[in-house]
């Protein structure tokens, strides 16, 4: 059998905001509200960055803050535009979709229909970070594997990398489906619609943004080395983050 093919996506990457819609966030210029995890994934970027150095394997980064338009939500999900974009023109946010959703959406697809027609499975790795403490209540995990639970390749895979990533003992807790329900609205949910259960793997990788409030880099490739050690796969990755 033919080793997984693996991709990485970072959804919520960046925190940027083209000159041409700054203007519905300058009433909240002072707040930092660009500079939080409302914005963006805190972290998550340089985990995706790494984990695809790792693997030798496909990235793709969003690059437009989540608050103009959200990569990881379904075109109609109420919460595609935030309470900021919804300020923005009808074609201004037609606009977002074509510039920056749409095309992010696409090359995702095209890189996991071009693996599943040369025979891989593919696993696709959806890179976020959460923030620990979410309106009063404490996350009360480090890592999430969100899955599909009715897919039987995620929830072994899911199950798997729990087990090893808790035997590894060095990153905290390791739960599934949490602090999230893997078949909420998102971008795997989407993408399962259409690829095959047998053939494609969607796991999103909800890391604790405790993780990156001090010495970024080494947490990084501390979280990477783990990751990639303990990641259940056909054939080891190429090293060297």
């Amino acid at each position: 059998m033919r080793a997984d093919a693996v991709i990485v996506s970072c959804e919520h990457a960046s925190a940027c905001v083209p000159d041409r819609y700054r203007r519905v966030f300058r009433a909240n210029a002072s707040t930092g509200l660009l500079a939080s995890h409302r914005a963006y994934d805190i972290g998550a970027e340089a985990v995706a960055v790494s984990l695809s150095d790792a693997l030798s394997c496909p990235l793709f980064v969003g690059s437009v803050t989540r608050l103009l338009i959200d990569l990881n939500r379904s075109p109609r999900h109420r919460a595609v535009f935030s309470e900021y974009a919804r300020r923005l023109t009808a074609d201004e946010r037609h606009e977002l979709l074509a510039r920056y959703y749409l095309p992010f959406r696409a090359r995702v697809h095209r890189a996991i229909r071009d693996r599943i027609a040369r025979g891989r499975r593919v696993i696709h790795l959806s890179v976020h970070s959460f923030t620990p403490r979410l309106s009063g209540v404490r996350r009360d995990t480090d890592i999430g594997l969100l899955y599909d639970p009715a897919r039987p390749g995620e929830a072994a895979f899911a199950a798997s990398w729990q087990a090893r990533l808790q035997q590894a003992g060095s990153l905290g807790r390791v739960r599934r489906n949490y602090p999230y329900r893997g078949v909420s609205d998102g971008h795997t949910t989407a993408l399962r619609k259409v690829f095959d259960a047998n053939r494609y793997v969607g796991i999103e990788l909800e890391l604790n943004q405790l993780f990156f409030r001090s010495e970024q880099r080494r947490t990084t490739q501390m979280l990477v080395d783990a990751l990639v050690a303990t990641m259940p796969r056909e054939q080891g990755p190429k090293r060297g983050i």
